[in-house]
Order: C-alpha cells, then structure tokens, then sequence
C-alpha cells in the first residue's frame, strides 16, 4: 500500500506504522455517517479518556480518523494515507522529510490534535506571523469541529491576548516569538518573586498591571517545528536576546563603531590588514594598527582603548566586505534587517552577533543600537529542547539526519509522496563567468515563454534578483519579483507562478510554505520549469527549489546554471583555487563540461565547515550554562537582575 521509507533503520518503523494506517482506514466508514455532533461526542469521549491517563498512543487510531473525517466534511481535504503515515511519525518525535506540495500544513492537524487531547497546549512554530496565522484559520475548522480552540501568537500582540492565545489546545507561532515569550516569562516570575519594580516592562515600552503581571506561556509540552530545517539547524545557534539597559561604556562603543565605518576604505589588504577567506575574518598589520593609531578621531574615543578600536576595525573590514544591502541585508525605516541566508526571507528581530550588526549600521549610517548587557537569553536550540514531546516537517531533511538525531533525539524519515514523482533534472550548464551565465538564463526563459510555459528562477540574493528582473525587462519578458522586498506579495506571487507564460524570479526561498499548482494546459507542455541560477551552501536548499516543480505527480523541470566566478568556489575551494578558476572562465566564454563536481565538492565543503561552526557555538552554550549553574544562577537570566 504505502511506499518504502529510505532508510533501512526505519524498515520496522514503516511495518508496524502501516498496519495503522490500515485500522485507521478501517474506521472511515463509520464515521462518515455520523454527524458533525456525534463526531464531537467521540472527541470528547477521547479527550476524557487522555486526561484520565491512558495513553495517547492508544487513542491514535481513533483520533486520526477522525481527524481525517473533520477535514473531508469542513475544509474538502481527506488526508491521504501517506499523511497519515506522517502524521504517525510526527506523534513518535520523527522529523518528516514531505516533499514540495505534499500537504504538510494538513498532516500536521494529527498530531497536533493527538497531543492537544492532554489539555497541556500544543504549539506548532513556523517562520513567520503571515505562515502561522495563515495555516491557523486554514485548518481552524478541522480542530473547531471536533471541540478544540485555536490561537495564534503574532509579534508586538498584547500580553491579554497572548495570553489567551496560549490557553487554546492547539497555538499557532513563530519560533522566535515563542522563544522570546519564554524569556519574557522567566523575567517576570523573578521579579514578582523579589518584589521588585517593573524593570521589565519599561525596558519593553510596556506598562504592566493587573492581569498583565501574569506569565503568559504554560509549560513546554509539545511543538511541531514547520521548515525544521531552517529552524532547528540553520538557526539553532541563535539566541534569542532581551537587552538590558546600556552603560556608559556600551554608548562609547557606538563612536568607535562610526569611527570604524568612516575610515575602513583607507585599509589596504595585504598591507594593512590580511585576510582569511574561509574564515571571512581580517587581521590587522603592524602597518594596519599604526594607521589606526594616526588617523584622527573624534574627541570621545580618547577613553576606548586600542584595542577595542583594532577590534571594531577588524569588524568594519569584514563587514565592508562580506555584508552587502539587498544580499546579507535590507534597510527598512531606518533600521537593518537581516536577510535569511537559507530561505531569502526577511529575519525580523535578528541581530548578528559579537558586533557585526552594529557594525551594519555604522557602515549603512542608521542608528548604532547599543549592544547592551543581556536581561535574559536562550537559544532556539536550547528552547525546543525544554519541550517534553518534539516533531518536525520540512521538503528537506534526510541530509541533515545525523545533527537533528544526535541533538533533537528525533528520527528523520522520508515519507513518499502520494503520486509518483516524474519531474526531470536535465543537464548542468557551467559557464566561464557570471555575465555569460545570466546571458544564458536569459536566453532559456525567452525560449520557454514563447512556448508558453511557466518558469520559476531562483537566485541567492536580492541584488541579484532585480539584476536578472533588469535583464529580462530589456528582452520584454512580463515577469514578477519574489524576495525579500517583496513580502508582503509572496503568497499571491507563487500561488501564480504556474499559470500558462508565467515567469517569476525568486530569492531561495521560493515561496516556502505556498504550493504552485498548474495552470489549464502547462501539464501537457511539460509542467513547470525551475531554474538554479548559483549553488547555496546548503545542498538542501537546492533540493527545496527544485522541489517547486513536479508536486503531486506533476511533470515538470529543473536545470542548474553554474559559473567559475561564483561565491560558492571561493569559500569551498579556497582563493587559489578559486582564482585559477576564475582567470580559465576570463579566457573561455563557452560551456565547461564536467566541472560541476568541483561545485558539488566546494558545497561539501561549505556545509561541512557550517557543521563544525554550529557544534562549537553549541558546545560553549552548553559550557556558558553549566557555569551558571554550578553558581547557582538561572542559565537563562543575567546575573545582575533585570
């Protein structure tokens, strides 16, 4: 009935899940000619008996059939076996590998409704407020049905309404929202236990009272992580920070970050500074620091030490060369934010950490925000550990089995897809430089439009997204742009992006989260055609890209463009290498046959060196709350107080 899952550990797995499934399917029958408040009954009935104490693997059966039941009468939407069997994984503390189109967002009501019967709250967290209300009030139904409430947790929402929100069986969020009220509610118990003044709230911009003195969060029962791999790995390391008020010492800093940006084109590589490329970091000269010493600065930085000054220089080097607005970064009313390196969507609240954010800002001439002290601090890692119950789902994942093994204890299964999968890889194309790569892209999607066919490209940042939006416009190519400038529209815009001549050009995140369904006549010219304009550093985000193409047993098409001058060599294979290859692209515009193994070992590369910078900054997190410990302090709190 139900395919194999990959992997041969999870051969048993998949046997005793499949009978199940079957069970599961044994009972639809009966349910389907019941009513809408017979069904409430039996939810009922179920929640009852979970509270009561029996366990919840033995009311899966029941549950999931009727959960699938509630689906097919309110929203249209069966589940089909195969989400079923994904649903069943998510319930045992599985990742879920689903590919593109696979319908995550319904899978996901198993065993978030499973878990909900304990009346101890379930979250579910996603990346963004427009995902998570969004997928809230699309399954809503389902849950309401069968007797459940439903919150959703947006940022800058109030307290009173958190706190409702919270109190549902089933909360809808983002990761760091869900994160920050964690911290948010460790803060105020503290100081309600030592009866101090609301610090708290003043540093919020908040006045607190009455119901509001409240913690808002229960405790950490069970979490669905959606895009698990974007938010358990790429952003595992992240902590969640809320500042505590500046010193005089942390003002001073924010001269010597302008100071910095001011004067960093003055530094010469090789001479003033040497530069390590993997590392992306500058070291200053004897030659460097003496220029530094020289240079005239404003009165205040009489007090900073030189040091610190040779610090933040190192720091203005770097940023001068590695964070670029629209590829690492966008200004937004006077403030910067970041760019997801991993899905191309806008990171609101993130701040990069030990003074390259600051260094951002001085570079770009918004305000320096202070980098204060820490009130309070977690990881997301550290965070989705706390939960008793943890799952995951995402369109990639096997790639990453071992980390997400090892530190969430979760298996990762691929789960097949409903419909055989026939989309087509057709050949790499590598070109000597980067210009006669876009010439090529180009060409294609001038060839595919006038056949009528739908073309999604895909690049690795902003900057590079309007460049190719700039190059189609002079052929005359009708064309939409999806990026991070753009967010606001993502849904609409890949909702389309398979209507019959439709071309769109899109950030790596390809509208994650939004299907793009074929329009009349695209299946039989051969279904959507997607295009990998660079390799990222991550080879799963690829493989989410061209997951756009081919959901649901759709045809479709998918070809990667490469050139010898792209980032990716320079960090996998070093500035030599790098450069030789570089220099044979300048002497040769045509195609190189077989050099795209030389990209497939520079991304090894890449994602290796990403592994072992994740694991350090784990490890000295764990050390940093050992420490606190072994003084008796909250791991998660300052030492000072709030």
């Amino acid at each position: 009935m139900i395919g194999a899952l990959s992997g041969v550990s999870s051969r048993w797995r998949l046997a005793r899940w499949s009978a199940l499934v079957s069970k599961i399917a044994a009972l639809e029958g009966e349910l389907q000619a019941q009513s809408d408040e017979q069904l409430r009954k039996k939810s009922l009935s179920l929640r009852y008996r979970a509270k009561s104490g029996v366990p919840l693997s033995r009311l899966l059966v029941e549950s999931f059939a009727l959960v699938r039941e509630a689906g097919r009468r309110t929203i249209k939407m069966r589940h089909f076996d195969v989400q079923i069997l994904g649903g069943i994984a998510m319930f045992n503390r599985s990742i879920v590998e689903m590919q593109t189109g696979e319908g995550k967002t319904l899978t996901a009501t198993l065993p978030m409704y499973l878990y909900a019967l304990s009346g101890k709250g379930c979250h579910l967290a996603t990346v963004n407020d427009y995902l998570a209300r969004r997928d809230a009030e699309w399954m809503e139904p389902i849950y309401k049905l069968l007797g459940l409430s439903v919150g959703v947790i947006e940022t800058q929402m109030p307290q009173n309404r958190k706190r409702a929100a919270y109190s549902c069986d089933v909360t809808y969020g983002t990761a760091k929202e869900f994160g920050f009220d964690f911290l948010r509610d460790r803060l105020l118990l503290r100081r309600i236990r030592e009866g101090q003044s609301d610090v708290l709230g003043g540093m919020l911009g908040e006045s607190r009272g009455g119901q509001d003195e409240k913690a808002v969060q229960g405790e950490p029962y069970f979490a669905l992580v959606d895009e698990a791999d974007n938010i358990l790995i790429d952003d595992a390391g992240t902590p969640l920070i809320i500042s505590a008020l500046p010193t005089e010492e942390e003002k001073l800093a924010v001269e010597s970050y302008k100071w910095c940006a001011s004067v960093v084109k003055e530094f010469v590589e090789d001479e003033d500074y040497e530069y390590d490329h993997e590392k992306r970091k500058a070291d200053l000269t004897r030659e460097g620091r003496q220029k530094a010493r020289l240079l005239p600065k404003p009165p205040a930085l009489d007090t900073v030490g030189l040091v610190t000054i040779y610090h933040d220089l190192e720091r203005a080097i770097q940023v001068e060369r590695e964070y670029h607005n629209d590829q690492q970064y966008v200004v937004r009313d006077g403030e910067i934010v970041i760019v997801d390196e991993f899905t191309g969507r806008l990171a609101e609240g993130r701040k990069w950490r030990e003074g390259i954010h600051q260094a951002v800002e001085a570079k770009q001439g918004v305000e320096v925000t202070v980098a204060t002290g820490q009130a309070a601090r977690i990881t997301v890692q550290d965070f989705f550990l706390r939960y008793e119950n943890l799952a995951g789902m995402t369109g990639t994942a096997l790639t990453s089995a071992r980390e997400l093994r090892r530190i969430y204890r979760c298996h990762v299964l691929a789960v097949p897809t409903n419909r055989p999968t026939i989309r087509q890889r057709l050949p790499d194309q590598v070109f000597g430089s980067a210009e006669a790569r876009w010439s090529a892209v180009v060409e294609e999607v001038v060839r595919l439009h006038e056949e009528g066919r739908p073309v999604l490209i895909g690049t690795r940042s902003i900057d590079k997204s309007e460049h190719l939006s700039q190059l189609l416009e002079a052929r005359g190519i009708v064309h939409v742009v999806l990026n991070a400038n753009h967010i606001k529209e993502e849904a609409d815009i890949v909702a389309r992006a398979g209507l019959p001549g439709k071309v769109t050009v899109s950030t790596n995140m390809a509208g994650r989260g939004t299907d793009i369904k074929l329009g009349p006549g695209v299946t039989e010219m051969g279904g959507l055609h997607v295009i990998c304009t660079e390799m990222h550093d991550a080879a799963r985000i690829d493989r989410q890209l061209f997951g756009r193409c081919g959901r649901q047993g759709d045809p479709g098409t998918y070809r990667q463009y490469l050139a010898l001058d792209d980032d990716l060599l320079l960090g996998g294979l070093g500035p030599k290498k790098s450069k030789k290859l570089k220099q044979l692209g300048e002497q040769s515009p045509d195609v190189f046959d077989g050099f795209g193994r030389l990209f497939r070992k520079a991304q090894r590369k890449v994602e290796r060196r990403h592994f072992r910078q994740r694991k350090q900054l784990m490890y000295f997190e764990k050390e940093r709350k050992k420490m606190q410990r072994q003084m008796g302090q909250d791991p998660y709190l300052d030492t000072a107080g709030s």
